[in-house]
């Protein structure tokens, strides 16, 4: 989903329904702010999340909305679908159906799910050159050896896709759990990871992403929006 951008003097004509010579009078008459600051440049960029007022009174002022859900398992990471509950049936938000997913979850994995109405900041998160980290905790079928350890660092290659993922971190929590830690999401790669040693995975929950922990106090299926400091350093 991306965001709308539109030239400031058009904004400005249509909003107020002049020409461009009007527009730049306006600019000179320091009548219009931009996120608080006065605007002088007809050729600025706004999009849809740009603060604006002329002559004080707000003529656009659309909000950024980022959520924290603690995905259960069996709900489906979409936006509607036939068969299943999805996330945004979980959800009680008026502006739900504004929101997008930010890294899907499978239908039976459960864990930190993130949503959101700004594109700019969910490619942030999803661009594999970003490097974003994300954390799971699996639990398997059979019992763990080190030898999972090199094989998750030195990458795997997958046939189908004709790729080899990216060296990812495995620490053996005790026999049968394991963390791992990604910087890529492809499709079930988890799933399909494991399953080189033919080791199934039983339950696999996601519990972070970047700097961002999931709330231990959000129980299973809730939400919440998360602060101003979560949003900007999820990805320091």
């Amino acid at each position: 989903m991306a965001l709308n951008k539109a030239r400031l003097d058009r904004f400005l004509a249509q909003y107020c329904q002049v020409n461009r010579k009007s527009v730049r009078l306006i600019l000179a008459q320091n009548r219009v702010l931009i996120n608080d600051v006065v605007a002088h440049d007809i050729d600025e960029v706004i999009d849809t999340f740009s603060h604006i007022t002329l002559d004080g009174k707000v003529i656009q002022a659309n909000c950024a909305y980022y959520i924290m859900l603690n995905k259960p398992v069996g709900v489906v990471s979409a936006t509607r679908d036939t068969k299943h509950k999805t996330v945004l049936d979980l959800l009680e938000y008026p502006f739900k159906n504004e929101l997008h997913i930010v890294g899907r979850l499978d239908l039976n994995t459960s864990g930190l799910l993130l949503m959101t109405n700004d594109s700019r900041w969910s490619e942030r998160l999803t661009l594999p050159e970003k490097k974003i980290t994300k954390r799971y905790i699996v639990t398997l079928q059979n019992k763990l050896t080190a030898e999972y350890i090199a094989a998750f660092a030195e990458g795997m290659y997958f046939a189908f896709e004709d790729i080899t993922t990216q060296p990812a971190k495995l620490t053996i929590i005790s026999d049968y759990k394991a963390q791992v830690e990604l910087f890529e999401g492809r499709y079930h790669q988890v799933k399909r990871m494991f399953g080189r040693f033919r080791n199934p995975v039983i339950a696999l929950h996601r519990c972070s992403i970047g700097n961002l922990q999931l709330d231990q106090q959000l129980a299973v299926g809730l939400s919440r929006k998360l602060t101003a400091l979560e949003v900007n350093n999820i990805n320091q």
